[in-house]
């Protein structure tokens, strides 16, 4: 096993560890593993990889926390569907535990993404995927309720990077979308008094989605994000 190199010191563990993931990594990329298929015993994954069978095993519990594995109860391990969403699970974390300077860096990585959706979701969205954006827009006009306001501020988001039409984005745009963040920045609209000043901003984003206008869409977007990026700036300096 490779633990025990010629020097007759053993690797640092979690090395070996790594390893043993990069190795499965490197099995699915490869096709060697599909989605959906059962790995081999841990056994069998320990001789052909020649890592010991406990840096498989350890291998197997980071890979199943990511997302990339599954243990089904009674049945073994298996690759999962490898869907965006449940790969990209960690950015909430990221997004919820940051404070201060990194959660500008966070709000830069969304204002970027949120308009490319934006400007994607006015080149290909359908006509219900339109009514629905356009229905969370009424909905947060309606009400000064902070609660409400931020679940249709989720969904409208929500809706338009769906409609961008690129699952992957849409998952990193999910992940990015922290809702105590958001909550954070509606009370603080809220005290601010700027909540016309955000619904104007929502507007301007969907009159470029029923416009059909992909640069509008993006400027909108951009301008949106942006003025979250800067009130976060605000909050931090003070």
């Amino acid at each position: 096993m490779e633990e025990t190199p010629p020097g007759g010191t053993a690797a640092p563990k979690g090395t070996v560890t790594q390893r043993a993931i990069e190795r499965i990594k490197a099995m699915i990329g490869e096709g060697l593993l599909e989605p959906g298929q059962r790995l081999p015993t841990e056994r069998d994954l320990a001789a052909q990889l020649g890592i010991s069978r406990s840096s498989v095993r350890e291998a197997i519990r980071a890979l199943t926390v990511l997302g990339v594995l599954e243990a089904r109860h009674g049945s073994g391990i298996y690759v999962t569907q490898l869907q965006a969403g449940d790969l990209l699970e960690t950015f909430g974390v990221v997004a919820d535990l940051s404070r201060g300077p990194r959660l500008v860096e966070l709000l830069e990585i969304r204002r970027i993404l949120e308009s490319t959706a934006a400007a994607l979701a006015a080149a290909r969205i359908t006509p219900e995927q339109l009514d629905l954006v356009g229905e969370h827009l009424a909905a947060m006009n309606a009400t000064d309720d902070p609660e409400e306001i931020l679940a249709h501020d989720l969904a409208f988001h929500r809706a338009i990077a769906s409609a961008a039409g690129n699952e992957t984005m849409a998952a990193i745009l999910e992940g990015l979308s922290s809702r105590t963040f958001r909550a954070r920045v509606w009370r603080g609209y809220q005290e601010e008094g700027a909540f016309a000043r955000t619904r104007r901003e929502h507007a301007a984003i969907h009159r470029a989605l029923v416009a059909r206008d992909p640069e509008a869409a993006r400027a909108a977007a951009a301008a949106h994000v942006g003025e979250v990026e800067e009130w976060l700036r605000a909050q931090v300096n003070s």
